[in-house]
């Protein structure tokens, strides 16, 4: 599939580029993105490229869809849709992303999920998104309610990265939910 950009009122989702390694290689030294996320640490500018020519052949696979957010043209965080499964078989994936410190708390990724969303249901024709966070990653648990994912439960260890295995919450959103935010226990 070839790589889509996405707009909404203050942002820009296209693929990231190799203009973007300096970019995504500062955000990652924030110690908030490994804590949370599968990004290696400690994180290289080479981890960067690599991960740069990695996207590039999951958009060209329809595996995955990855996007740099940018917010008046500067680098704001990293957004995708992963291990998307084709509409004849159910069609789901997975939500994933991480936020540049400088941007966090402006309702950035929100806005940007929201484009995403709108993508993978309306011209993906997914009928299930995923959201799964390590246990106690407030401000994603925060962000997945707003956009109106139901919390579904905790899986004990489900989540994997370079340093283990991590208990992790697990929400889910379908295409036919209204996407009103309702109460989660854990937050």
């Amino acid at each position: 599939m070839d790589p889509v950009s996405l707009h909404t009122e203050r942002l820009v989702l296209s693929i990231p580029t190799g203009a973007d390694t300096d970019a995504i290689t500062a955000a990652c030294q924030d110690p908030e993105v490994p804590r949370w996320t599968t990004v290696p640490s400690p994180y290289t500018r080479q981890h960067a490229a690599d991960f740069v020519d990695l996207v590039a052949g999951w958009w060209a696979d329809g595996v995955e869809t990855v996007w740099a957010i940018r917010k008046g043209g500067v680098l704001a965080g990293m957004i995708g849709l992963h291990r998307i499964t084709a509409p004849s078989r159910g069609g789901e994936a997975e939500l994933g992303f991480w936020g540049v410190a400088d941007f966090r708390g402006q309702g950035v990724m929100t806005e940007a999920a929201r484009a995403v969303i709108d993508y993978a249901f309306d011209d993906l024709g997914l009928v299930r998104i995923t959201w799964r966070a390590v246990v106690g990653n407030l401000p994603s648990a925060r962000t997945a309610r707003a956009l109106g994912f139901r919390y579904e439960g905790t899986l004990r260890q489900g989540l994997s990265n370079p340093r283990g295995r991590d208990d992790g919450w697990i929400a889910g959103l379908l295409a036919s939910d209204d996407r009103v935010p309702v109460e989660w226990p854990v937050l």
